[in-house]
Protein backbone atom coordinates (compact mmCIF):
# COMPACT_ATOMS: atom_id res chain seq x y z
CA UNK A 1 0.00 0.00 0.00
CA UNK A 2 2.30 2.45 -1.11
CA UNK A 3 1.83 5.80 -0.15
CA UNK A 4 -0.65 5.78 2.60
CA UNK A 5 0.98 7.11 5.13
CA UNK A 6 -2.23 5.43 7.70
CA UNK A 7 -1.92 1.87 6.44
CA UNK A 8 0.88 -0.68 7.31
CA UNK A 9 2.27 -2.89 5.26
CA UNK A 10 -0.76 -5.30 5.59
CA UNK A 11 -2.71 -3.37 4.88
CA UNK A 12 -4.39 -2.20 8.70
CA UNK A 13 -5.39 1.33 9.56
CA UNK A 14 -2.31 2.78 11.86
CA UNK A 15 -1.44 5.95 13.61
CA UNK A 16 1.38 7.43 12.14
CA UNK A 17 4.48 8.00 14.71
CA UNK A 18 5.42 11.44 14.18
CA UNK A 19 7.59 11.73 17.21
CA UNK A 20 10.93 11.80 15.21
CA UNK A 21 9.21 15.01 13.40
CA UNK A 22 9.91 18.64 14.11
CA UNK A 23 7.61 21.05 15.26
CA UNK A 24 7.11 23.86 13.53
CA UNK A 25 4.35 26.42 11.99
CA UNK A 26 1.32 24.59 10.44
CA UNK A 27 -2.10 26.40 8.92
CA UNK A 28 -4.35 25.21 6.51
CA UNK A 29 -7.50 26.89 5.21
CA UNK A 30 -10.62 25.00 4.63
CA UNK A 31 -13.76 26.18 2.69
CA UNK A 32 -17.21 24.77 2.09
CA UNK A 33 -20.56 26.30 1.78
CA UNK A 34 -24.48 25.48 2.26
CA UNK A 35 -27.22 26.33 -0.77
CA UNK A 36 -30.70 27.18 0.42
CA UNK A 37 -33.84 28.99 -0.52
CA UNK A 38 -33.33 32.49 -0.82
CA UNK A 39 -36.09 33.36 1.74
CA UNK A 40 -33.85 30.50 3.94
CA UNK A 41 -31.16 32.96 3.55
CA UNK A 42 -33.11 36.06 4.15
CA UNK A 43 -34.66 34.94 7.05
CA UNK A 44 -31.06 33.78 8.59
CA UNK A 45 -29.63 37.13 7.92
CA UNK A 46 -32.10 38.78 9.01
CA UNK A 47 -31.95 37.02 12.58
CA UNK A 48 -34.77 35.91 12.62
CA UNK A 49 -34.57 32.29 12.83
CA UNK A 50 -36.41 30.84 16.20
CA UNK A 51 -32.61 29.53 17.15
CA UNK A 52 -31.08 33.08 17.35
CA UNK A 53 -27.85 33.95 15.59
CA UNK A 54 -27.23 31.49 12.82
CA UNK A 55 -24.11 32.75 12.08
CA UNK A 56 -22.52 33.14 15.26
CA UNK A 57 -23.67 29.71 16.46
CA UNK A 58 -21.77 27.89 13.39
CA UNK A 59 -18.92 30.05 13.92
CA UNK A 60 -18.40 28.85 17.31
CA UNK A 61 -19.54 25.46 16.80
CA UNK A 62 -16.46 24.89 13.81
CA UNK A 63 -13.96 26.39 16.12
CA UNK A 64 -15.51 24.25 19.09
CA UNK A 65 -15.06 20.95 15.86
CA UNK A 66 -11.84 21.89 15.38
CA UNK A 67 -10.82 21.25 18.59
CA UNK A 68 -12.22 18.15 19.15
CA UNK A 69 -10.95 16.67 15.55
CA UNK A 70 -8.81 14.03 17.10
CA UNK A 71 -12.15 12.51 18.82
CA UNK A 72 -14.20 12.36 15.39
CA UNK A 73 -11.40 10.75 13.44
CA UNK A 74 -9.69 8.07 14.58
CA UNK A 75 -6.58 8.22 12.87
CA UNK A 76 -5.50 12.25 13.80
CA UNK A 77 -2.96 13.50 16.25
CA UNK A 78 -4.64 15.20 19.32
CA UNK A 79 -3.20 18.80 18.55
CA UNK A 80 -2.35 21.82 20.68
CA UNK A 81 -4.48 24.70 18.31
CA UNK A 82 -2.91 27.89 18.42
CA UNK A 83 -5.84 29.72 16.55
CA UNK A 84 -8.88 28.77 15.06
CA UNK A 85 -10.96 31.05 12.80
CA UNK A 86 -14.04 30.50 11.76
CA UNK A 87 -16.15 32.81 9.27
CA UNK A 88 -19.39 32.32 7.98
CA UNK A 89 -20.58 34.63 4.74
CA UNK A 90 -23.89 35.25 3.04
CA UNK A 91 -23.29 34.58 -0.61
CA UNK A 92 -26.02 34.46 -3.68
CA UNK A 93 -27.33 31.18 -2.77
CA UNK A 94 -26.44 30.44 1.01
CA UNK A 95 -23.40 30.91 2.90
CA UNK A 96 -19.85 29.96 2.70
CA UNK A 97 -17.71 29.21 5.67
CA UNK A 98 -14.12 29.94 5.94
CA UNK A 99 -11.67 28.15 8.62
CA UNK A 100 -8.46 28.73 9.46
CA UNK A 101 -6.48 26.73 11.75
CA UNK A 102 -2.50 26.82 13.09
CA UNK A 103 -0.42 25.22 15.20
CA UNK A 104 3.00 24.73 16.04
CA UNK A 105 3.66 20.87 16.35
CA UNK A 106 4.86 17.75 14.27
CA UNK A 107 1.89 17.40 12.09
CA UNK A 108 -0.66 19.42 9.83
CA UNK A 109 -3.82 20.71 10.72
CA UNK A 110 -5.95 20.27 7.21
CA UNK A 111 -8.58 17.84 8.90
CA UNK A 112 -9.27 20.34 11.52
CA UNK A 113 -10.17 22.72 8.84
CA UNK A 114 -12.22 20.81 7.38
CA UNK A 115 -13.70 19.05 10.35
CA UNK A 116 -14.36 23.21 11.75
CA UNK A 117 -16.01 23.88 7.92
CA UNK A 118 -18.22 20.35 8.06
CA UNK A 119 -19.25 21.01 11.02
CA UNK A 120 -20.27 24.80 10.83
CA UNK A 121 -22.18 24.09 7.42
CA UNK A 122 -24.01 21.30 9.91
CA UNK A 123 -24.66 24.03 12.56
CA UNK A 124 -26.38 25.96 10.04
CA UNK A 125 -28.28 22.93 8.46
CA UNK A 126 -30.01 22.50 11.88
CA UNK A 127 -30.58 25.81 12.83
CA UNK A 128 -32.34 26.58 9.55
CA UNK A 129 -34.37 23.13 8.92
CA UNK A 130 -37.63 24.20 10.39
CA UNK A 131 -37.41 26.66 7.27
CA UNK A 132 -35.74 24.53 4.43
CA UNK A 133 -35.13 20.90 4.59
CA UNK A 134 -33.68 20.94 1.04
CA UNK A 135 -30.36 22.65 1.78
CA UNK A 136 -27.17 21.34 0.60
CA UNK A 137 -23.68 21.35 2.13
CA UNK A 138 -21.26 21.18 -0.57
CA UNK A 139 -17.40 22.15 -2.01
CA UNK A 140 -16.57 21.17 1.55
CA UNK A 141 -12.34 21.61 0.30
CA UNK A 142 -8.71 22.38 2.01
CA UNK A 143 -7.95 25.97 -0.22
CA UNK A 144 -4.28 25.80 1.20
CA UNK A 145 -1.77 24.53 4.04
CA UNK A 146 1.89 25.27 4.93
CA UNK A 147 4.58 24.39 6.77
CA UNK A 148 5.79 20.81 7.13
CA UNK A 149 8.25 18.61 5.53
CA UNK A 150 5.60 18.76 2.52
CA UNK A 151 5.59 22.08 2.29
CA UNK A 152 3.18 24.63 1.07
CA UNK A 153 0.33 23.73 -1.26
CA UNK A 154 -2.61 25.74 -2.81
CA UNK A 155 -5.63 24.58 -4.34
CA UNK A 156 -5.48 24.79 -8.13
Amino acid sequence: MTGLTHLDAEGRARMVDVSAKPATVREATATGSIRMAPETLALAIAGGGRKGDVRAVAEIAGVMAAKRTAELIPLCHPLALSKVEVTVSPVEQGFEVVARVKTTGPTGVEMEALTAVTVACLTLYDMLKAADRGMVIEGVRVLEKSGGASGDWRAP
